[in-house]
């Protein structure tokens, strides 16, 4: 394969058949670091590419309230009033397509995969109603911040609400709080939910290499007590509650835990300020590094890296103190020197197989609520791929690892959807098109010949093989 699109496959996402290819690999992988990210689509009426249609994306109190709106419109509607309902107010359909869309025909294809990879890490699944502030989340908190640093890209996310709702934190009261012992004169009971505690430490930062015990959980909790709002909660009360109709800094005084709080030996302020001291000292620490530099590595460089690849993103992120422009640019350097295969994401690898076949294997945005006997939609291609940033799944995110992807059934999903895009998604490009552009290796070659003159076949054989898998080093 052409080193071109070895490093677009490792780090990005292919090159479109109408993309000019770069003359000098490195500089334009480094470059996509500061590429401007649009969000990118086309319409059914207009195949052209152009942005994204800002009532399509509102911000997050237009989403609140649309969710409001949604929940007192169910509950005596009729079926036909639902779907209308579901259309006017879902957010989840919106932003599953925008995240295709960008994939599909963004120009910023290694951002895009570094907020793939970000999104995957801050793990928000679908649980409590944040399904409609998800896509909000990993376009605003995660993508916004790539050039920012993991100190305020942490800070953000923690303070979503997706992640707040998700992990149940916006009902999460200190002990000594005004809120608990209200309660309790009343006969009620309120308490300390330490999730979002737990994965702040274990998976977001430092991991258990720190060997932080079960106090420093807590005392994490008891910083986050009093942080989050219900999305369907009227701006008034919220107002009343926590002086704020900003969702994404709704902060409940009454609800925190008074007291300073001690976490890995550090002091961390009481009141609000005291996350933002929290996420700043576990940003930077020493196990945060390590942890975060090590799977990066075995993200985009080897299944096994080098202790040398760790340490030189871990040496970047000292350097920079923790700026993503600098871990990333490291990152990338790497994986372009590095002699390993990097086996693809499924998700990764269908945007790859569309953008490289120039398939319109997604609805356009007019057609987001339309029935269609030919095109899935989104969220039903995500599901039955196996992949989906919008789906209930573990804490700690889908693996890195070749081996949690390659079984009988997951092989079986590729070669299904690879058949699905070129018969459905109208390719401009053939097998043998794509082969000769992209430098296909002989082994690949035969592979292809080897099924016989059957198109959907050559094409199946093409996008499932191991090189356009990433199983083998092209």
């Amino acid at each position: 394969m052409h080193i071109e699109f070895s490093v677009s496959q490792k780090l990005g996402l292919m090159f479109r058949p109408d993309d000019v290819l770069p003359q000098n690999i490195k500089s334009w992988a480094l470059d996509q670091i500061y590429t401007p990210s649009p969000a990118l689509g086309i319409s059914s009426a207009n195949s052209k590419v152009n942005k994204w249609p800002v009532s399509l994306n509102p911000e997050l109190d237009e989403r609140a309230f649309k969710f409001t709106q949604f929940r007192q419109l169910e509950k005596n509607a009729t079926s036909k009033d639902r779907k209308a309902n579901r259309v006017n107010n879902l957010m989840r359909p919106k932003d599953e397509l925008r995240f295709s869309h960008r994939n599909i025909y963004g120009k910023d294809q290694i951002k895009l995969r570094l907020m793939s990879f970000w999104a995957n890490h801050f793990t928000i699944g679908n649980t409590n109603d944040n399904e409609q502030i998800i896509g909000h989340a990993m376009e605003k908190a995660i993508l916004a911040n790539l050039n920012d640093s993991f100190s305020n890209m942490l800070f953000k996310v923690t303070t979503h609400p997706a992640m707040l709702i998700y992990l149940d934190n916006n009902n999460s009261a200190g002990p000594n709080s005004k809120r608990v012992s209200d309660l309790k004169k009343k006969g009620k009971q309120a308490g300390l939910n330490d999730n979002l505690g737990r994965e702040l430490l274990e998976l977001h930062t430092v991991s258990p290499s720190a060997k932080y015990t079960e106090a420093d959980i807590k005392d994490t909790a008891k910083v986050l007590a009093g942080w989050g709002f219900r999305l369907n909660i009227p701006i008034n009360q919220m107002q009343n509650r926590a002086g704020t109709t900003n969702h994404w800094d709704v902060y409940k005084q009454d609800w925190a835990e008074p007291g300073n709080k001690v976490i890995l030996g550090k002091k961390i302020s009481s009141g609000k300020p005291g996350l933002k001291q929290l996420t700043n000292f576990l940003a930077a620490h020493e196990h945060t590094v390590i942890h975060l530099s090590t799977k990066l590595s075995e993200h985009f460089i080897s299944e096994v890296p080098n202790q040398s690849d760790i340490d030189y993103i871990a040496n970047a992120w000292r350097e920079s103190n923790g700026s993503l422009d600098h871990i990333h640019t490291a990152v990338i350097k790497r994986a372009i020197i590095s002699k390993d295969s990097k086996f693809q994401w499924p998700i990764n690898w269908l945007f790859q197989v569309i953008r490289l076949s120039d398939s319109s294997y997604f609805k356009g945005w007019d057609e987001i609520e339309l029935d269609s006997k030919i095109l899935m939609d989104s969220s039903e291609i995500f599901e039955e791929l196996g992949q989906s940033f919008w789906s209930n799944r573990q804490p700690d995110g889908y693996s890195s690892k070749k081996e949690d992807w390659t079984s009988g059934e997951m092989f079986e999903r590729r070669i299904r959807f690879s058949e699905s895009i070129w018969r459905s998604g109208k390719p401009s490009q053939n097998p043998n098109m794509i082969m000769d552009r992209i430098g296909a290796t002989d082994e690949t070659r035969k592979l292809v010949d080897s099924v016989g003159n059957s198109m959907t076949n050559q094409f199946v054989a093409l996008m499932c093989s191991p090189e356009l898998m990433g199983l083998k080093n092209a």
